[in-house]
């Protein structure tokens, strides 16, 4: 994700032809349907998951912890805690304080230190990311690491209090020795609470060392402790995504090298992992989030585990030696790229290698014997220039010497066109790079417009990701920008065109995929959720209906012998599922008038029966929201008579027909 320089307009300026006919009668199509094979297969891989970690994607997000800067790394690191009964420049004998240790020979360098004066007085609490979330029913486990250093303090108390103070859990764990130790406890919320607080006492006077205090959901994605946000990840899993692209986006890349993203510091032990700031933590003016931190607690290993369980094809992507060019644009010289090349071999050997390999033995203790069977690997982000290709061939001639089978993603930028995305792809093409990574961030028009884009795309060059897409209702980077019914419409009728292009597009993720009602920073996003539940967007119910129905081979749909791209308002793609031995049309009607659609089915057996799929909206700035999701599809069967398709397709809505 980056900020694009050529911003889109607020008025989304769009054709007349697109809300003419408000009167006109029910214009008919006739399309030609043919079955004979095109030879052409839709990718497993055609429709994945993008994700990264923008609008507290990770934590405060998919990462189901609940406390806010748990273990007191954050550059300010008090961020997330406060003392309501201490008092600055004071020795605060009626209460307590905390001051911060740090030993910086350790990667998780800091912890709290906690004086008890008066046991009554002295409170401890945390806010969690915009409040802690918590459901009446579930039960929520606490762990603490502390030492018990001085003083006679015989219990921690924890409770979890709403935003009027009420207490709504409480549990109290006795300490026992010295040394540090790990305690464990359970809260079981008497109601449910949006914005609570976790709340700390201490029974007796003293001194104590504590760190990793930490809450999670028992009930979390196949009930891993310490694990994934589970209503987020049964929307990525209905997906049925193909890949799952991570961890990022401009998160990889850093806005210095220092800051960039690296894996290996977030695998092995959650507690020694390094905490890093984010690099949306100030990236736009418009939502400045400096409690914005990335804890790792959802690294390298999650991100593979995660992509198992929903049978996608991990897609890392990794540090070119080059940092942010919106921001830093620093450079690793070419005679120090070696250890970031080593990074990528190393990781590649962590994915797959035996428990006889460094790095596989490491996966191995993690709790992963088997390999992860990675293929797939993506060498830099979005950048752009000379640099990147000098960069990109050692890379490349590195990974491929060691690892042929590894299918490498490249770059052409951030733009979908101009000098730089031209550079980029005249080299890439001479290093005959496998897969280039587009990007396009752009008005409903501009997708509606470009349906044709791949049409005449050279058949023998790389194979195209488009990696990064959304269609922006105000404009790129705007903070006014909605996932209303139009953008996704559009995107819809974009999408047919890749589809018809599968010779061409074997890769495609919609961005960004989550989004924290309070602590986003970029719009618009294919997931929203709080602190206690989650929407799906059109443009969600617009990739899954693609992604559930993307079949196994392309076949031809045409009027009057040409694909229907637009012309109208139409836009159409046709595949066959072998596996399922369905036919899957899929239909986009963008224009403000019910049309009628008969099909002539050639070269193909068609059944009797045909299930259709509508997803439309009766206006084109119509939301879907925490209260309800009103644009969803809605799903009939009709019967097909004499081996005629006829059917009527909606106003401004995307049509999916499966035919048996």
């Amino acid at each position: 994700m980056k900020t694009k320089t050529k911003i889109f307009t607020t008025a989304i300026s769009l054709s007349v032809t697109f809300f003419s006919g408000q009167n006109k009668t029910i214009k008919t199509h006739f399309l030609d349907l043919d079955g004979t094979s095109t030879n052409i297969k839709i990718q497993p891989t055609m429709y994945g998951i993008f994700f990264e970690d923008i609008n507290f994607a990770a934590d405060g997000g998919l990462y189901a912890e609940l406390i806010k800067n748990r273990s007191f790394e954050f550059d300010e690191p008090l961020t997330g805690w406060k003392q309501p009964n201490t008092k600055t420049l004071s020795p605060n004998l009626d209460s307590g304080f905390l001051t911060i240790i740090t030993d910086k020979s350790k990667t998780n360098k800091n912890y709290a230190r906690i004086t008890v004066w008066n046991d009554k007085n002295y409170v401890l609490e945390n806010e969690g990311f915009r409040g802690i979330g918590l459901h009446q029913g579930e039960k929520y486990d606490l762990s603490f690491n502390l030492e018990n250093v001085s003083g006679n303090i015989s219990a921690v108390n924890t409770s979890l209090i709403d935003e009027n103070g009420t207490v709504i859990s409480s549990v109290s764990t006795i300490i026992k020795g010295g040394g540090w130790q790990k305690y464990n406890a359970v809260f079981a919320p008497s109601k449910t609470i949006e914005k609570a607080k976790l709340q700390i006492t201490f029974s007796g006077k003293g001194v104590v060392n504590m760190d990793m205090i930490s809450l999670f959901p028992q009930d979390t994605w196949k009930g891993r402790k310490g694990g994934l946000r589970k209503d987020l990840v049964q929307k990525l899993y209905d997906l049925q995504p193909g890949f799952l692209r991570f961890p990022g986006g401009c998160i990889v890349e850093g806005r210095t090298l220092a800051e960039r993203y690296q894996w290996k510091k977030t695998i092995g032990k959650v507690e020694d992992r390094e905490n890093l700031i984010n690099k949306w933590n100030n990236g736009f003016a418009h939502r400045l989030t400096p409690d914005y931190w990335q804890s790792f607690g959802l690294g390298f290993f999650e991100y593979f585990q995660l992509a198992e369980d929903l049978g996608a094809e991990p897609l890392p992507i990794l540090s070119c030696g080059m940092a942010c060019q919106f921001n830093t644009a620093e450079l690793v010289k070419m005679e120090d790229l070696d250890p970031y090349v080593q990074d990528a071999l190393d990781l590649i050997e962590f994915a797959n290698g035996d428990s006889n390999t460094k790095w596989g033995k490491i996966r191995s203790e993690m709790g992963h014997p088997k390999p992860f069977n990675m293929k797939l690997i993506g060498v830099g982000n979005e950048q752009w220039g000379a640099d990147y290709i000098e960069r990109y061939k050692v890379f490349e001639k590195a990974i491929h010497t060691k690892y042929s089978d590894i299918k490498i993603i490249s770059g052409s930028g951030p733009s979908p066109d101009g000098e730089f995305f031209d550079y980029g792809w005249k080299e890439l093409k001479k290093l005959n790079a496998q897969i280039v990574d587009e990007h396009y961030y752009n008005s409903p028009e501009w997708f509606l417009k470009n349906a044709d884009r791949y049409d005449k795309c050279d058949r023998r060059g790389p194979k195209v990701f488009a990696g990064e897409y959304a269609a922006q209702s105000v404009g790129v980077v705007k903070p006014d920008n909605k996932n209303n019914w139009l953008t996704a419409l559009s995107e819809a009728a974009f999408m047919t065109g890749l589809e018809r292009n599968a010779d061409v597009v074997t890769m495609t993720s919609y961005a960004p995929l989550f989004a924290h009602a309070e602590g986003w920073q970029w719009t618009p996003d294919l997931i929203w959720f709080n602190n206690l539940k989650s929407y799906a967007t059109p443009n969600y119910y617009v990739q899954k209906l693609f992604s559930n129905n993307k079949g196994t081979d392309l076949i031809k749909i045409s009027e009057n012998g040409k694909p229907l791209k637009g012309e109208n308002n139409l836009y159409v793609s046709a595949v066959r599922d072998l596996k399922k031995e369905e036919t899957i049309i899929k239909i986009v009607n963008a224009d403000p008038q019910e049309t009628s659609v008969e099909i002539n089915p050639k070269n193909s057996k068609i059944g009797s029966q045909m299930t259709k799929i509508v997803l439309t909206s009766a206006g084109l700035s119509d939301e879907n929201n925490f209260q309800s999701e009103t644009i969803t599809p809605k799903e009939e069967t009709q019967a097909i008579k004499k081996g005629k398709i006829s059917v009527e397709i909606p106003a401004n809505s995307l049509v999916i027909l499966k035919i048996k």
